[in-house]
């Protein structure tokens, strides 16, 4: 009877420990890799970049499409006083001039703020000790805890599987943490979580792309390791004509030296197109339009004097539509 009872409460344990990691996992998950795997730099507005009619693409390149729709709302006076704030945080080095670098990283940051609002919203699930950084070992103990220590678990899920993933996830927090601390700031957090979007995070991705698609682990990707990433057949069942259009593209124009396999430089080419980089090119055209003394840098006066390109504004319904605070920056 007692080892009945004892049976019992074991599965009712495990039953329990299943809920409760079902619970954890949904907001507190190892980093998972992407199925969409090509990161074209995206144009930054879906307006046409022609400044002789208007500066909407400029305006939506600078402050990102929701903020620029704030923007509008504002009078000339208050836009004029907010840019005057941004301009101080795009001023990395507190030089008083700001570089078309400078810029550039600013117009990214504001295209990515989903990504960063997101961060934000979870930082506290992760930042135990309230200091404003998260650790490696902050992280480690908030996603993986339950699967590390608990033996319980081990009924539940796959130990090992979830061990590979926290050695992957270290390694990644590693590259992301410049400083080898392994103490985060949200901005090395950020690319740790959305490395994609980080151009120092770039070779992680590839080094993870090939370890998800490389399935006899030689180090490189086959033709059928590259199509078992998109399609998964049937039994029986004859091959979709876009399965062999993809494998013709392999051919064609994934496998550059034609060697029937594609290695990190071909994964590279692959998932990171060489293109035009839309924020460099939109930071320099602002730097060009508003360079007065034509140093190649701007200072504050003369990006306030040409405010109508950066942010603009328009004086009707001020105050009706305005539905964003205004403090933000």
């Amino acid at each position: 009877m007692s080892g009945s009872t004892s049976a019992g409460r074991m599965k009712t344990l495990s039953v329990l420990l299943a809920v409760t990691l079902c619970s954890w996992l949904v907001t507190c998950v190892p980093t998972q890799e992407k199925k969409d795997r090509i990161h074209h730099h995206k144009d930054l507005s879906d307006h046409k970049h022609d400044d002789s009619k208007d500066f909407q693409y400029d305006h939506e390149a600078f402050l990102g499409k929701e903020e620029a729709k704030t923007f509008d709302q504002l009078t000339p006076e208050e836009s004029k006083e907010r840019l005057g704030k941004i301009v101080d945080k795009i001023d990395k080095d507190k030089d008083g001039l700001i570089t078309s670098q400078e810029l550039r990283d600013w117009i990214t940051r504001s295209q990515n703020r989903y990504i960063y609002e997101n961060v934000n919203k979870h930082w506290k699930d992760y930042d135990k000790n309230k200091d404003d950084k998260i650790s490696w070992e902050e992280y480690k103990s908030t996603t993986y805890g339950y699967a590390a220590d608990e033996e319980a678990f081990y009924d539940v899920v796959d130990k090992e599987r979830y061990r590979q993933m926290m050695k992957r996830d270290e390694r990644r927090f590693k590259q992301a943490n410049k400083d080898g601390d392994l103490i985060a700031t949200r901005e090395e957090f950020t690319a740790f979580l959305h490395p994609e979007e980080f151009d120092y995070m770039k070779d992680m991705v590839v080094t993870e792309t090939i370890e998800d698609l490389d399935k006899n682990g030689d180090g490189v990707v086959d033709v059928n390791e590259y199509i078992a990433d998109m399609y998964t057949p049937e039994s029986d069942e004859p091959e979709p004509e876009w399965v062999n259009t993809e494998r013709q593209q392999f051919k064609d124009h994934r496998d550059l030296n034609k060697d029937g396999k594609l290695d990190h430089s071909e994964i590279s080419h692959w998932i990171h197109p060489h293109e035009y980089d839309h924020a460099d090119l939109e930071a320099k055209h602002l730097v060009y339009e508003s360079d007065k003394d034509k140093d190649d840098k701007l200072t504050k006066n003369e990006i306030l004097e040409n405010w109508n390109m950066f942010v603009g504004s328009q004086a009707t319904n001020y105050g009706e539509d305005l539905t964003r605070r205004h403090d933000e920056f």
